[in-house]
């Protein structure tokens, strides 16, 4: 399936998972329709390979960030260095930040350090920023209303419609990609459905979180022309329209994305 000018607003293109065949994935994206993937790094020493990719293919755009599962792995002069690398290439947001709830184990204080610094960050520099969110949405608002950035993306939204309310009032959109695509996602459907057009933007997270019809199997952003597609499915809406809309949200609350298209 293809349709014209989607932004895969959630893409690790530059991940090992792909070291085989990058290219050849690309390619796929590009038939398919993906005119534009945000890579978002894990931490500052990924940005290296984050910068290869989205130097490689003419239609990646970096975030710069560091992940909430790595926290171990960070240092506090990190941040100083988020900050050269911001300055060195201007991402389109600060990206992949927040707080994670779901992995036993992790260090919660340590992560809420690095988020709300990194926050700080996006403020300073007027930036937007991609969020993970899993299972701690209401400590990442929480941290949002003190330190106020000009929107972004809650990255694979699965909270409930209060907090997706509270996302959409500070200015920011949601991620939906292949985990409502499951028939057993009742609630995250409802939410795909009952939702404004205008909240969506669409990812894939490749290689990671597959639709439905990829079981277990590796994702990649080609994928997102089924996912757009499903998505209209669900709504009683045209493909096409799908397409324009998410990817006009993509591009309201990434600019940068606006300005290089």
């Amino acid at each position: 399936m293809s349709l014209a000018d989607l932004v895969d607003t959630h893409s690790h293109l530059d991940a090992a998972e792909f070291d085989p065949d990058r290219d050849a994935v690309y390619g796929r994206a590009c038939a398919a329709g993906v005119t534009t993937q945000v890579v978002p790094a894990i931490s500052t020493a990924n940005g290296r390979a984050v910068a290869a990719a989205c130097q490689r293919y003419p239609g990646c755009r970096p975030a710069w960030g560091m992940h909430p599962i790595y926290v171990d792995s960070h240092a506090e002069g990190d941040l100083a260095e988020l900050r050269r690398q911001v300055e060195a290439w201007r991402p389109v947001a600060i990206g992949e930040i927040g707080l994670d709830l779901f992995v036993p184990g992790l260090d919660f204080v340590r992560q809420e350090f690095f988020y709300a610094e990194q926050l700080k960050i996006a403020r300073d520099y007027d930036l937007p920023v991609l969020l993970h969110c899993r299972r701690a949405v209401d400590a990442i608002l929480k941290h949002l209303r003190r330190t106020r950035v000009p929107g972004g993306i809650a990255h694979a939204f699965n909270g409930s419609r209060q907090q997706a309310d509270a996302f959409l009032n500070l200015g920011f959109r949601l991620g939906f990609g292949g985990a409502f695509t499951w028939e057993r996602a009742t609630r995250l459907r409802a939410l795909a459905v009952e939702l404004p057009l205008e909240a969506i933007v669409l990812e894939t997270d490749s290689p990671d979180i597959p639709p439905a019809w990829l079981g277990r199997a590796r994702n990649e952003p080609a994928e997102l022309a089924r996912i757009a597609a499903t998505l209209a499915e669900l709504r009683g809406l045209d493909p096409a329209e799908v397409a324009r809309a998410t990817s006009a949200n993509a591009r309201a609350v990434l600019p940068a994305l606006a300005a290089a298209s």
